[in-house]
């Protein structure tokens, strides 16, 4: 058999028997951990936990009129119905996070268009996130609409206000 300039450990030596697995040097093992780091346990014990998230009574939406090029803003309370165009927009949750941590705002939202035979047809159904308007806003040939913020209050009067007037 010829002689190999340099052995490899996975063929055979001369006498047909493998050669053992070269030697690391010790800094290259892996060593027994003896204390868990204090400082990683602070951090990964910070990420697990569970951040509670806000329920708004108000969903802010931002519409554009593709035909004119306008951007409103509009306020929508919870399960209530408005008016942009010819859509008309319902949120039934709108959720964000404590102002201390992330911004992580969705609303789960109802969008029907009218139809210019007077018909009510559902086009969007789902949830609008904020951060990532482009994923799930809704998208019509005239009019665009998209989530940009849950609140609190609204300069709008809610709607039991607003039908006592």
């Amino acid at each position: 058999m010829p002689a190999q300039a340099e052995p490899d450990w996975l063929n055979p030596d001369v006498q047909g028997e493998p050669l053992p697995p070269p030697e690391q040097p010790a800094e290259a093992l892996p060593q027994p951990r003896s204390k868990p780091n204090k400082a990683v346990e602070e951090i990964v014990a910070e990420q697990e936990k569970k951040v509670e998230r806000v329920t708004n009574p108000v969903a802010e939406f931002a519409g554009l009129d593709k035909i004119t090029g306008r951007i409103t803003s509009f306020d929508v309370y919870i399960n209530e119905t408005v008016q942009f165009g010819a859509l008309q927009v319902t949120p039934k949750v709108c959720y964000s996070r404590p102002d201390a941590e992330e911004p992580k705002t969705d609303s789960f939202v109802e969008v029907d268009e009218i139809t210019l035979d007077r018909k009510i047809r559902r086009i969007f159904t789902g949830w609008m996130f904020a951060e990532s308007p482009g994923i799930s806003a809704v998208e019509h040939a005239v009019y665009d609409v998209w989530l940009k913020a849950c609140k609190q209050k609204s300069n709008v009067p809610p709607p039991e206000q607003a039908k006592s007037n």
